[in-house]
């Protein structure tokens, strides 16, 4: 039996979700920011008080939302915004389960590959992916075995905003780690980026590759003779503008002399 107390909890919520479904887009963007407004930070035993143990059903309209209308950019970063209150919320397995169960990764890495989404909205959507890829290894395999790493290494690649570019610094950097499944791939998308024309982002690259090339190193030995190739065809004037330290590759990670010249001649 409920008492009145939930009974009153479960018409308002159902009140709620009827609003929703009845609602335009003006509408609903307006609840988001309601709902933004009154949960950001909660754990997901509050979200469930909140909704009266139906979170997840708020959880699968603005996912269906998103899904149905993230290629004309419609309030995308505020739908981001949303799933992130979810995604990020104290034991919030179920939630993340159902987001899967959804789609939600595949229309995540969509999103970074459309030309007409602000980078913005690109960064919120790679920030929410970091969110699945620190939940554990099998999360982060979820992502790769989507074309992830393709996906975020030419995010990287072709974003202009430093804030984009860092966030997807940091996302691939979390998909090489505690993954030896998917190790090698990460570090061959983040070597194949030192030839890209950016400084920026070749800095970053370097950076990145520093800090994952020695877990890579001792799981796939042969996997670093592919280093020196992608280095050389960084041009001068480009490497003038990376800071010396991001250069220093340590030696382990570096092929003998007939291996560079091999490289060079190629």
């Amino acid at each position: 039996m409920f008492t009145s107390k939930e009974r009153d909890a479960t018409g308002l919520v159902l009140s709620v979700l009827h609003e929703w479904d009845q609602g335009n887009k003006s509408a609903r963007a307006s609840m988001l920011q309601e709902f933004l407004t009154r949960n950001a930070g909660k754990t997901s035993m509050e979200l469930e008080l909140e909704f009266a143990q139906a979170g997840s059903l708020f959880l699968a309209r603005i996912t269906a939302w998103m899904r149905l209308t993230y290629m004309f950019g419609t309030y995308l970063e505020l739908q981001l915004r949303a799933l992130e209150v979810f995604l990020s919320a104290a034991g919030s397995h179920r939630y993340l389960m159902e987001f899967l169960e959804m789609g939600g990764v595949l229309t995540l890495l969509e999103v970074l590959g459309h030309s007409q989404i602000t980078e913005k909205a690109k960064t919120q959507a790679l920030h929410l992916l970091r969110i699945i890829a620190n939940t554990g290894r099998k999360y982060k395999e979820i992502i790769c075995e989507s074309y992830g790493v393709r996906a975020v290494a030419e995010c990287l690649a072709t974003a202009c905003a430093e804030e984009t570019q860092h966030t997807a610094s940091v996302l691939l950097e979390a998909l090489a780690h505690g993954n030896p499944r998917y190790q090698q791939q990460v570090y061959k998308g983040l070597v194949a980026l030192l030839s890209c024309n950016c400084p920026k982002t070749q800095q970053l690259v370097l950076q990145t590759v520093r800090t994952v090339q020695v877990t890579v190193f001792q799981s796939h030995v042969s996997v670093t003779c592919n280093i020196p190739k992608p280095c050389l065809n960084i041009p001068k004037p480009c490497l003038c503008n990376i800071p010396k330290p991001c250069l220093n590759i340590p030696k382990p990670c570096l092929c003998n002399r007939k291996q560079r010249y091999k490289a060079m001649s190629l």
